[in-house]
Parts: structure tokens; C-alpha cells; sequence
């Protein structure tokens, strides 16, 4: 998305010989030929005819001359002029998204760039750029939509002051920055630290703010604001005092204090992504603000926490310091990503937060990795910048800030991230900044570790051991599978986190970090009494793959007695999935060792509720088909569904007898509490409702979900409900109790599709799509029936492919509104060649049938275009 990261910018959207889109690649990067030393905007703010002023003060870099390349999309030109000239004719050339001034027509040395311009915010259904949201004009420019607002140099490493004035009868005007002025109609703001034009923001229309204050280390006072739609102010209170401790702990983990007078918060109703870090003025998905008992579950709550703190967190990683190009988004992102995971281990429980983020990572990341998808966490070439806002880019991205960390150790990874922000502050950087500022902080040579950078997929770690006398060997050897375009990669440093345990379950090797920089490579431990148990990759120190054929009864050990947390999850991870894939391919009954362990973990008092939850939470069925797929079978969805739901019953057979002690026992008599003990105890309530389910037919959900008191056990107690088959009552129920409440409504829609019969899918998911609450051009909406649709394994993957054309339909029709979350959401067919014959003619033809429609938008394009040729 960003063309004048090239030497030729132009072709960057276009080839020379016809309409079909060319890529972006990272070698070309030229810098830009211009300094902007400051940006001065006017907004005179209509629905269909708002006119947008600048004036950009650019400077001549040295070198020879060069022509002025601004970018503009969808723009109605009105005036161009440099230096009070006006342009017309050949001294203004515009075409294929550009404005080009030849170098022969521009001064020497510095120079004012003015243009005036109308825009349609009305008419933008692609949320990109300026648009219109329930009555509020909002912005999202990131990653190139302000080009959709005036012409300019849209590319990250050109960063300036901005001063912006907005004329409008809204009675809220906002932008970047501090407030410089204010009267009837109009509002003038000031942003003093540079920044790219992808923070841009401008938010306009009938608020309200829920106001607090903050006093920074230094003793600076900050006004924090919240600005919702009248009637939302009493669910900000969970976002405020996120926002308040987010700013605290930046302080004391990393030192990074508040820069500006205020901090703004917007919550909108239609955002393609879930929030966005403008500088000073931050843009949120109302989801991800509006939280209360009555209308948020434990995870929303959890959520708003995490992306609260990760916007502001961007301030510094992302604003302060941000990304000299688009090849670069992981630089910003896995940092951002990687500091939001440690203030949630900090704010939460570590060690199910580390669980939680490991499946994630697995779920998407992985999957990303091994199939069509798969590019490098910084990829060396795009088409559609857009499409790289990914797992890889995110999840795996912050992984290899963790794997830096746990390589230098904590004292050395807080010197180089001072470095860091010493170093590079005001500056556009890449990831060769980021890894010279590690190399010069510990002396390190970082060039190994760059491959997990450079080079795609999932490496896979497999590991063998011997034993003899008092010495224990592991010997291990690391491979990674081709990728497109990869075919073959050179080994990686791995940091493999290993402790080893006797066998009474005592640790005779406490968590030690080995190195591991070779293909094969051996690590022995002398002076041992008896052979160890090993626990391996503790808290997934790697994002690998693990191939060990444990001795039988080994997983089961670890189970119980593993002292890492994260390993001990993972243990019985791994008997469950070992049985359900054996399940599947042979017809075996449950094992007798995976009940126990589970059991065991449930009895345990002194474990954390959470963690005792997620270990009875059976691996997803999307994880088994690919459990199956890399044993060399073909998944079948329909008995991996049956397979599932007959080791649910038996383990809700086995807990039976302790299963409504424990459920009334995790009851919370008190007020309620979003915090983590209080979320943890629900969810261990709710595990053993949804175990309680398989035996009696739903009979205590319904009791639960008539007593609810909270959203968190009433939609849960609604899915356990469908998942028995019945619930029409308490959906209409809950419909009607909430059909005023926007995201509530969302969770109405989603939860059917999440929980629908396998064979019934596609339909209730059509009958949705035509109920009168159905706004398939508002994103949260449209995910929630769309979006859920693969998240029902079993049902979209059904061998009648209805669910398939049925997306294909959908994904159809949203490109000619909104490419962005088209895109995004055609990554439910990532892995349709894993599956049998007749389901992949099924999927390729909804694809094909995608691609070969007129006017698809270069979004969707590329990404069916990478499915299908993977």
C-alpha cells in the first residue's frame, strides 16, 4: 500500500502493460526526495462536499532534482499551487493515483505546496481515509488511507508536525495533538512531534466525554477523555482505569512517560480493524471500549484491557519511533504486541496468559505458516499492504521479541530498549536499527537470529535422548518446511527453555535456556542419580514446532507434576490431541490416562481456577485436522466432530461426580468483578456447565441462564444450551432483552453460527443474513455471522459445500463496498487442500468463482490469488 517506497512509484500500483496489479518489493526502497517540515490542514467538514486545505512545507533533499510525487485517491482537485502559483497544464500531472509536478517546475530549494480538495465521507464505505460512522465523521488512515483525504506523500518515513483546523456545526471536533484554539464552528489542534501521515486523525460529531486525569512520574498533568455516543458513558469506566494503568506501567517497565497535554479516546461503530494509535487522539471499535456486567463477557473485558494498553503502548513503539516502510510493520506491531503481553501477565494471571497467547499463535500463526499464506514475519515483497496485517506480522512478530529477551536476559534487553529509544526517537527505523541497537548493547552477533526475520515457516524441532551412566543427552535438530517461494532455509537460533524432573516429580534442572544454532546439535547433563523426565520448550520459548515420541505414560507425568505451568498445560494438550487423532483414524475409546490426568487437574484446589479451566478445554477441531494432516491423513470434519463431542461426554462421564460441587463452588456470592480471579472463576464455572451439558441435556444451563447476572454466564449458559440442541426460548429471549444494544447483538448473531448443527449451518447462517438486524456494511455485523461461519469446523467444511458458496456470495458482494474486510475474511479457505478430493473441488470452485468476478478489488485479488496458487 505504500508506492512511493519505490524508485518508480508508479509502478507500485500498476505494471507498464496492463491493469494488473505489481508488486512492492523491499529492495527498492529510495528515500524521499523531499523534507516536510511541517503540514498545515484546513477541514470544512460536509457530508458529500468536504473540502480539505493544505499546505505542506517541503525542502529539497541534495542530489540531483527530483519530480514532486504526492499521492491522492478518489480526490476532486479545486486548486494546486506552490509557492501562491497555481498549477494547471502540463505542470500537473495526474493518473493512477498520483500527482506529479516535473522537477523543472519546482524551486531550488524550499517551497509551499498548497492544494484544495473535495472529498465524499458519505460515499465511503471502505472505511478508509475520512468517512462517516452513525452521524460521526472518523478517520483511518493506516496504512495509506490519507490519501483518500489530500494529496501527499502517504508513506511512513515522511514525518512532520501537523496544525489542523476543522469548520463544522458538530459540536465535538478533535484531532491530533493539544488543543490550539477553539470558537462557534471551528477548532484548531497542534501536534508538535512529528509524525507520518498514517497517525492522522480527525474525529467529528455528537459526544460525550467521560473525563479522568493522570500525573506523569515527572509531574505533568494529563486530561484523559473517553468520547462515546450519549448513553454509552456508564460502560467506559473498565476502559479508563486500563488506559490509567497502561500509562503507569509504561512508566515503571520501560520508562516511558506521556508526551502531550491530553489523551483521546473515540469509540466508533464502524472500524475495519480493532483500534487504531493515532498520536493523542486514538480510535477504537466500540467493542473494544463500551464494557459493563450486563453487556461484556470476561474476554471482552480481558480484550479491552489488552488493546487499550496496546495503543497507548504504540506511542513510543510505532509514534515516537515508527517504521521507515510498510516491509518494516513488524517492527512496531511485534514490539507493541510483545509489550502488551507482558503488561497482561503483570495485570493478570502470567502463566494463563502465556497459555492463551501460545494458543492464539497456534491457531493462527501456525496455520498462517503452513499453508499459502506463509511470508516472512518481515516479507520482502507486497502487493496490497493491507493483506499484511497478519498473525505472522503480530503474533510471531512479538515472539521474536521474546526469544531476543530470553537470549540477552532481562537486564540487557532494558539496556538496548533505552538504547533504542535514545537512539532512534523522531526517526522512521527498520529492523536493522532494531537489531544494531541489541548488537551494541551486548555485544551479540545478531545475523542468525535476522533469519526469523527473512525467512518463512515454522521450523520443526525434533529431539531424541539417551541415558547411561548418570548422563543424560538430548540431541536435537531443527528443520523447516518450504514455503512459497523459501523452498529451503538454513538453520535459526532457537532458544529451547528446558528443565528436568526426577522421576518422584522433583526438578533436579531448574528452567535452563539452551542455545541451539545448528542443524543438529547435542546438549548433555552429567552427575544425575536417575534418568530425568524432561520438560522441553517451557513457556514455548520458540515458536516451533515440537516432534518428540515421548515414552508412553510420559505426558501423563508431566500432567501432573510438571513445575512449568505452560508445559504442564501442554502435556495435557497432548494426550488429548493424541487421543482424538486416534480416535478419528482407528475408532479407539477415550484413554483411561487422559481422564485421570484431567481429573486430577480439576480436584486440584490450589491451581488456579483459569488454568484449571483451560485444561479442560479440548483442542479445537481445527487443530486436530491439522494433527491429522501432518500424520499424512486425510482430516475428515464429520468424525473428527463425532470424535470430539464422544471425548467431551466421557470426560464429562468421569467428572461426573464432582462436576455441580465444583460449578457451585466457582459461584461468585459478591458484587461482580471483571478482575482475573473473579473472570477465572466463571470460566471454570462454565467449563464444568458446558461438561454438566453433555449429561443432562441442558437442564442446568437453563437454570443458569434464567439466574444470570452477568453476560459472561448468560451467553455462556446460551451456548451450552444450543449445543444441546434446544434454546429457542432464551434466544428469543435474549433478543429481546438486548435487540437495542449493538454489540450485544453481535454476540446474538455470532453464537448461532458458532454452535449450529454441522448439517444446519449454512442455513441458519442464511437466516440470519436476512434478519431485519442484519447490517452486513457494519464490520462487527458482518463478522459476526461471516466471520464466525469457520470458526464451526465441522459445519463449513460440511461435504455439501454449502457453506462455502455461501461465503464466496458474501465476500462477493462486501468487496464492492469494503476490500479491506473482504480480504481479511477469505482467509477462511486458507486450508482447503488439506481436505479430501470432493471438499476441495467445493472450496476452489467458490474461490475460482471469487476471482473471475469483474472489478474485484486488489485486496481480495491477491488473497485468492495466493490461496489458490499455494
Amino acid at each position: 500500500m505504500t508506492p512511493p517506497d519505490h524508485a518508480d512509484p508508479a509502478a507500485a500500483t500498476h505494471s507498464p502493460d496492463d491493469d494488473a496489479p505489481r508488486a512492492v518489493h523491499l529492495a527498492d526502497y529510495r528515500p524521499c526526495p523531499f523534507r516536510l517540515d511541517a503540514v498545515e490542514l484546513t477541514f470544512r467538514l460536509a457530508l458529500r462536499t468536504t473540502r480539505v486545505l493544505s499546505r505542506l512545507h517541503f525542502v529539497p533533499v541534495e542530489g540531483p532534482a527530483q519530480d514532486l510525487v504526492l499521492h491522492g485517491e478518489g480526490l476532486r482537485p479545486v486548486r494546486c499551487a506552490i509557492d501562491g502559483v497555481e498549477l494547471t497544464g502540463a505542470a500537473l500531472q495526474v493518473a493512477d493515483g498520483l500527482l506529479t509536478v516535473p522537477a523543472a517546475r519546482l524551486p531550488a530549494g524550499p517551497f509551499l505546496w498548497e492544494a484544495e480538495v473535495e472529498i465524499a465521507p458519505e460515499d465511503n464505505t471502505a472505511l478508509e481515509g475520512l468517512y462517516m460512522s452513525g452521524g460521526i465523521y472518523c478517520t483511518q488512515c493506516e496504512a495509506e488511507g490519507f490519501r483518500k483525504i489530500t494529496f501527499y506523500p502517504d508513506r511512513p518515513d515522511v514525518m512532520a508536525p501537523f496544525r489542523v483546523r476543522i469548520e463544522s456545526d458538530m459540536p465535538v471536533l478533535l484531532s491530533n495533538g493539544n488543543p490550539a484554539g477553539q470558537g462557534p464552528g471551528w477548532a484548531e489542534w497542534h501536534d508538535p512531534w512529528p509524525k507520518p501521515a498514517y497517525l492522522f486523525a480527525l474525529v467529528a460529531g455528537d459526544l460525550v466525554a467521560v473525563r479522568d486525569r493522570f500525573t506523569t512520574r515527572s509531574g505533568r498533568e494529563v486530561a484523559l477523555a473517553i468520547w462515546v455516543r450519549a448513553g454509552d458513558e456508564d460502560r467506559c469506566t473498565f476502559a479508563m482505569d486500563a488506559l490509567k494503568r497502561s500509562m503507569r506501567w509504561d512508566e515503571q517497565v520501560y520508562g516511558r512517560e506521556y508526551d502531550l497535554d491530553v489523551f483521546n479516546i473515540v469509540a466508533v461503530d464502524d472500524f475495519n480493524m480493532g483500534a487504531m494509535e493515532n498520536k493523542g487522539l486514538n480510535i477504537f471499535n466500540s467493542k473494544l471500549v463500551l464494557a459493563s456486567r450486563d453487556t461484556a463477557t470476561d474476554a471482552d473485558f480481558e480484550r479491552i484491557e489488552r488493546v487499550i494498553a496496546h495503543e497507548y503502548f504504540h506511542n513510543w513503539t510505532g509514534n515516537r519511533i515508527t517504521c521507515r516502510d510498510w516491509f518494516q510493520l513488524c517492527l512496531k506491531e511485534g514490539l507493541t504486541v510483545f509489550r502488551d503481553q507482558q503488561f497482561m501477565c503483570d495485570m493478570r494471571s502470567a502463566p494463563v496468559k502465556r497459555i492463551e497467547d501460545v494458543l492464539v499463535l497456534r491457531a493462527r500463526q501456525f496455520r498462517e505458516d503452513m499453508g499459502p499464506l506463509a511470508h516472512p514475519v518481515r516479507p520482502d515483497s507486497f502487493v496490497e499492504i493491507n493483506n499484511f496485517y497478519t498473525a505472522t506480522v503480530y503474533e510471531k512478530g512479538a515472539e521474536l521479541i521474546g526469544m531476543l529477551r530470553s537470549l540477552v536476559g532481562p537486564d540487557a534487553y532494558a539496556r538496548a530498549l533505552d538504547l533504542y529509544f535514545d537512539r532512534h526517537d523522531g526517526q522512521a527505523a527498520t529492523i536493522e536499527d532494531w537489531l544494531q541497537v541489541f548488537e551494541d548493547a551486548t555485544g551479540r552477533d545478531l545475523t542468525q537470529f535476522k533469519r526469523w526475520y527473512t525467512d518463512a515457516g515454522t521450523p520443526r524441532l525434533s529431539v531424541t535422548d539417551d541415558w547411561q551412566d548418570g548422563t543424560y543427552t538430548l540431541t536435537f535438530a531443527q528443520t523447516t518446511p518450504p514455503t512459497p517461494g523459501q523452498p529451503d532455509k538454513p538453520p535459526r537460533v532457537i532458544p529451547i527453555a528446558l528443565g528436568l524432573l526426577n522421576p518422584n516429580g522433583d526438578e533436579v534442572l531448574p528452567t535452563t535456556v539452551l542455545e541451539m544454532t545448528e542443524a543438529r546439535q547435542i546438549f548433555r547433563f552429567e552427575g544425575l542419580a536417575a534418568r530425568p523426565i524432561p520438560s522441553i520448550l517451557r513457556g514455548l520459548s520458540a515458536p516451533v514446532v515440537l516432534d518428540r515420541q515421548a515414552p508412553a505414560g510420559e505426558r501423563a507425568f508431566l500432567l501432573a507434576h510438571d513445575t512449568d505451568p505452560v508445559n504442564r498445560w501442554e502435556a495435557g494438550r497432548a494426550l488429548a490431541k493424541d487421543a482424538l487423532a486416534r480416535m478419528v483414524a482407528e475408532g479407539v475409546d477415550p484413554p483411561t490416562d487422559l481422564l485421570a490426568g484431567l481429573e486430577a487437574v480439576l480436584r486440584d484446589d490450589g491451581l488456579d481456577p483459569a488454568f484449571r479451566a483451560l485444561c479442560l478445554r479440548l483442542p479445537s477441531e481445527d487443530d486436530i485436522a491439522q494433527t491429522l494432516h501432518d500424520a499424512g491423513r486425510v482430516p475428515d470434519p464429520d468424525a473428527i466432530h463425532a470424535a470430539r463431542r464422544r471425548l467431551a461426554l466421557a470426560l464429562a462421564t468421569r467428572l461426573a461426580p464432582v462436576l455441580p460441587a465444583i460449578h457451585e463452588q466457582m459461584d461468585s456470592p459478591g458484587p461482580f468483578s471483571p478482575d482475573a480471579a473473579s473472570a477465572g472463576r466463571r470460566a471454570l464455572r462454565l467449563a464444568c456447565l458446558g461438561l454438566m451439558t453433555r449429561l443432562d441435556g441442558g437442564a442446568r444451563a437453563a437454570q443458569v441462564f434464567a439466574q444470570a447476572d452477568n453476560m459472561t454466564e448468560s451467553l455462556g449458559a446460551l451456548a451450552c444450551l444450543l449445543d444441546a440442541g434446544r434454546g429457542a426460548e432464551e434466544l428469543a429471549a435474549f433478543h429481546a432483552r438486548w435487540r437495542g444494544n449493538r454489540l450485544v447483538i453481535d454476540k446474538w448473531f455470532a453464537v448461532q453460527v458458532l454452535h449450529a448443527a454441522p448439517d444446519r449451518l449454512a442455513g441458519v447462517a442464511t437466516a440470519l443474513t436476512a434478519h431485519p438486524d442484519f447490517d452486513w456494511k457494519n464490520p462487527n455485523r458482518f463478522r459476526s455471522v461471516m466471520g464466525a461461519l469457520p470458526e464451526n469446523h465441522a459445519g463449513f467444511h460440511h461435504a455439501s459445500g454449502a457453506a462455502y458458496g455461501l461465503l464466496a456470495d458474501w465476500l462477493i458482494r462486501l468487496d464492492a463496498v469494503n476490500p479491506q474486510t473482504a480480504a481479511r475474511m477469505s482467509t477462511a479457505f486458507e486450508t482447503w487442500r488439506r481436505y479430501d478430493a470432493d471438499r476441495q473441488a467445493g472450496a476452489r470452485a467458490a474461490l475460482e468463482r471469487i476471482a473471475a468476478k469483474p472489478g474485484l478489488s486488489r485486496d481480495l485479488a491477491e488473497m485468492v490469488g495466493r490461496i489458490l496458487g499455494g
